[in-house]
């Protein structure tokens, strides 16, 4: 009993494998998996595009107003107010580090942005040549599997037994055919040839009467005496009259 619960369990873990592993749908699940991909791909390079943007922002933001307080030191100094003209050079000063380092940031996130790119560039084409692969490849393990469909069906089908039953078949008919004839034949021996012969020449004979008495009637031939029937006398010989 344990034996067999066992071969039981091992048949079914065998079928699932064997389903797990299917070839097609595996090819198939990995072109699903690489389209699901390029959403994730395409968001991930939207973040990234949209930190250059910012970045961009923030480095114009920086330029406008270095070159307001370039302009506000220089106002300053005419005006000869260098106290104004120290406390807007030394706000100068921070807002060009700041602006360094926006600069710098902003030339990482375009290398980023550009890579990232590149990698998507390289995917779409790894994409399309695994695709292009696997539906060729899909292809060609269904052609297999209908070949061995029709292998299998071609090894099951018995020619030879479909000939013996129509030779068996051929020979059945030709034995009753054989026999049918023989029966006619001795039908047709047990029939009086003689008389129905008879009766054919008499039937003959009777239509050739009848053609010459139209003959006779349509004046083509001269009609035939007909033989008088001798005459009788009451107490006298044949042909003698009373007087």
């Amino acid at each position: 009993m344990f034996n067999r619960l066992s071969r039981l369990i091992r048949s079914f873990v065998g079928f699932f494998i064997s389903v797990a592993e299917d070839p097609e749908l595996i090819l198939q699940q990995n072109i699903q998996d690489m389209n699901d991909q390029v959403p994730k791909m395409n968001e991930s390079i939207a973040m990234v595009k949209a930190n250059v943007t910012l970045l961009e922002k923030e480095e114009a933001k920086y330029k406008a107003e270095l070159s307001e307080l370039t302009n506000k030191v220089k106002a300053a100094i005419q005006a000869g107010r260098e106290d104004l003209a120290g406390h807007f050079a030394v706000n100068l000063e921070s807002l060009r580090s700041a602006l360094a380092r926006t600069q710098g940031q902003l030339q990482t996130a375009r290398m980023a942005y550009e890579k990232a790119e590149a990698v998507k560039k390289a995917f779409m084409r790894e994409k399309e040549r695994k695709t292009y692969e696997a539906m060729n490849a899909i292809r060609d393990h269904r052609r297999a599997q209908w070949q061995k469909k029709v292998a299998d069906s071609m090894e099951q089908f018995e020619v030879a037994g479909i000939s013996q039953t129509h030779d068996e078949m051929l020979r059945k008919i030709e034995e009753q055919t054989a026999v049918n004839e023989a029966r006619m034949d001795m039908a047709l021996g047990n029939v009086d040839q003689q008389k129905f012969k008879i009766e054919e020449e008499a039937e003959q004979l009777r239509a050739a009467e009848l053609v010459k008495q139209f003959k006779a009637q349509m004046g083509l031939i001269a009609p035939e005496a007909t033989p008088s029937a001798p005459q009788k006398t009451m107490g006298g010989r044949e042909g003698e009259r009373v007087g």
